[in-house]
Order: structure tokens, then C-alpha cells, then sequence
């Protein structure tokens, strides 16, 4: 801690130092706070420092704080997926995790989030339409499993013809809002049991990469990263510091108190 001065002042020298750390930017209102684990959404800092009216700032000072930043998920499908009735709704699955930090995958098809907040989800399918007619293919959001109220999308799969099946690849986003510990999953229904969503393996002639049947994203948008933590109430010498869920051992934080 940089060198303060006694409450009635100091001597020529002792003012000096101080007066010259001060120049130096050293302040002597900077500390370090770890959180509260085991699902903490608060953590109590004590410092005599803090007062009623002072502002309080936090920068990440580990790479377990920094790792929770911003969370995110990125997965896919690298199988076909079928439908058994026309007409009929089922969930669409992913069988592999590419990218995860406060988004997993659970059930086969549930993207979950740790942490409350505003997520961007964006997905692509890759139909295939066996048919040599043209069918239509439905795509909705549900969360914690209750349909999202304007979430439908209609797709129209091209038919075969010539011998080749027909191809589509589709996709959009949405904004939603998901508290912790919420999930979505996307569900799907086709008018024709001839609509799957297709894989591909690497194809030649000329050579191509594999295609997935299913490609999702989450990443958190809001608030700022900057506000996942916060001091939600202050006193003289201690505040509550508001954050994510918190169950990493290690997440500490630098903090400056202006005031």
C-alpha cells in the first residue's frame, strides 16, 4: 500500500513522498477481491477506504476472471437427422461442442447459459429434399421448453430433379433475453418425410471441406462486459459486489476507489 499521512499531517519529508507518489499516479485507493464461490451471484468487500458516495472500479486481474468475460458457445452437427411423421415436431441435435465458456450443451440438443443476460443465437441447416416435389420445412425457438411466442421460420426445401436431390441452406438469429441457468433448443417440422437435415462428408472434384447439418452460435451481448460486476450497495468501509454465478475458485479482481 503507497504511504499515507498521519490525520493532523506530516513533516516536510513525509509530505513530499506523498505529495510526489500522488504525482506518480499512485493513489493509495487500489485493492484486489476474489469472488465468492459455489454459485455466488455476491461477494461483501471490506475496505476501510469505501464510503457511502465513493465509486468503485473493477478490472480482471486472473485468467479465471478473465475467462468468464464475455461467455459464449459455438456447436454442431456432423449427422443426418430424419424425421419419422410429416407434420410432427421434433428437437434438432448436436453432437459436438467447438467453443464453450458460460454456454454448454446438454441433452443432445440444449444450449445452456450460466449467466443472465441478453444472447445473440444465430443457426444454420443444411437441408436436403429427396422429393420430386417442393416441401416446406418449419424452425422455432423453445426455452426451458415452452415455445417462443414469434420464433417461426418457414423454409421452402427446392425439389429433386435431374437425378440430384434438391439443397438448401438456411439460417437467421435472434436477440433473447435468458436468465441463468436457462436453455433454448431449436425445434423443427418438415410437411414431407423426404426433408432431412443433411451431412456431408469432404467432397472432391474439386475438393471441399466437410458440411455439418446444423451449425449454432451464442455469444452474450448485454449488459456491457464491463458491468458483470459491479457495486450494487455501499456503506462506510464495506460494499456488495454484484456478478455472474460464480463457482471458479481464483477470480480476482483489481478495484480503484475514486472518492
Amino acid at each position: 500500500m503507497f504511504r499515507s499521512l498521519p490525520a493532523f499531517g506530516g513533516d516536510q519529508r513525509a509530505v513530499a513522498e506523498v505529495v510526489r507518489g500522488i504525482m506518480d499516479g499512485k493513489t493509495n485507493n487500489t485493492g484486489t477481491v476474489t469472488l465468492a464461490t459455489g454459485g455466488a451471484t455476491s461477494t461483501t468487500l471490506t475496505d476501510r477506504r469505501i464510503g457511502p458516495e465513493s465509486v468503485i472500479l473493477f478490472a480482471p486481474a486472473s485468467a479465471a476472471a478473465y475467462s468468464d468475460y464475455m461467455p459464449y458457445g459455438a456447436f454442431q452437427s456432423l449427422a443426418d437427422q430424419t424425421i419419422a411423421l410429416a407434420n410432427t415436431a421434433y428437437a434438432m441435435t448436436l453432437d459436438t461442442t467447438d467453443y464453450s465458456n458460460g454456454v454448454t450443451l446438454s441433452n443432445s440438443s440444449r444450449m445452456n447459459v450460466k449467466n443472465t443476460g441478453v444472447y445473440n443465437f444465430q443457426w444454420s441447416g443444411q437441408f436436403v429434399n429427396t422429393d420430386s416435389q417442393l416441401h416446406d420445412v418449419s424452425v422455432w425457438i423453445r426455452k426451458n421448453g415452452t415455445d417462443v411466442v414469434g420464433s417461426t421460420g418457414f423454409i421452402s426445401v427446392p425439389n429433386s430433379h435431374g437425378g440430384i436431390n434438391g439443397h438448401s441452406i438456411v439460417g437467421w438469429n435472434y436477440f433473447l433475453e435468458l436468465a441463468a441457468n436457462d436453455y433454448i433448443e431449436l425445434w423443427w417440422s418438415a410437411t414431407s418425410t423426404s426433408i432431412s437435415l443433411e451431412f456431408l462428408p469432404t467432397q472432391t472434384s474439386p475438393t471441399r471441406p466437410s458440411t455439418a447439418s446444423l451449425i449454432t452460435t451464442m455469444n452474450y451481448i448485454s449488459p456491457s462486459a464491463l458491468t458483470n460486476i459491479y457495486a450494487s450497495s455501499q456503506g462506510q468501509g464495506t460494499a456488495t459486489i454484484t456478478h455472474f454465478a460464480n463457482s471458479t475458485a481464483n477470480k480476482t479482481y483489481r478495484y480503484a476507489i475514486i472518492g
